[in-house]
């Protein structure tokens, strides 16, 4: 890598670590882009040589951060075993349980989805893509097996649950609830969807 690459991966670095926390201290939209170059010791300038907008920023954030999650769900949900709402009370406990180490940029992340002025590139929560299939995948696979109704809207189904997921997190936000209390409260969610999706009896 040439001096001057280097150079731009370290300043994108620092501009990373630097919005990670004013993002999780601060929020979203009290964080400027103006303080995130400050605490990372560059221009401001800096930061828009390497992200177009502060919701980039946000998204590249949570997108290196997720990394780690997603690489756990490919190594435990092929194991997983039960009915298709059990699988999926698994998945969102392993969400919350990695979320819940850093709950206030998760927030700012949920936040972000409802910033109108966000670029088309952007990534807040609900244009993640891969929890969308991971989601998707574990529904199509209760069709295969019998357990939901092979007629359902997977896309709404979906939807739902990311919905109920996101919503959860009020109770981090008003309470300061934990993994364990919102993932008790996303199984009933679940328990709900599924009586929705079940085959319809013969």
């Amino acid at each position: 890598m040439s001096a001057r690459k280097s150079q731009k991966e370290a300043t994108r670095q620092r501009v990373l670590d630097a919005a990670r926390e004013l993002f999780e201290s601060d929020g979203y939209e009290a964080t400027t882009v103006r303080e995130i170059a400050k605490r990372a010791l560059v221009s401001v300038g800096s930061v828009f040589t390497t992200f177009s907008s502060k919701g980039d920023i946000l998204s590249q954030v949570m997108a290196d951060r997720l990394d780690a999650l997603y690489a756990e769900l490919d190594r435990v949900v092929p194991h997983l075993r039960g009915s298709t709402p059990d699988r999926l009370r698994s998945i969102f406990a392993i969400h919350y349980a990695f979320e819940t180490r850093r709950t206030r940029l998760f927030l700012a992340h949920i936040a972000a989805a409802y910033n109108w002025t966000l670029s088309p590139t952007s990534r807040p929560y609900g244009r993640t893509p891969r929890l969308k299939q991971v989601i998707r995948d574990c529904i199509a696979e209760g069709v295969t097996r019998g357990d939901v109704g092979p007629n359902i809207n997977l896309d709404l189904v979906v939807d739902a649950l990311l919905a109920s997921y996101a919503w959860t997190y009020r109770l981090a936000a008003w309470e300061d609830a934990d993994a364990e209390t919102m993932s008790a409260v996303m199984d009933r969610h679940i328990g709900l969807l599924a009586d929705g999706f079940r085959p319809a009896p013969a």
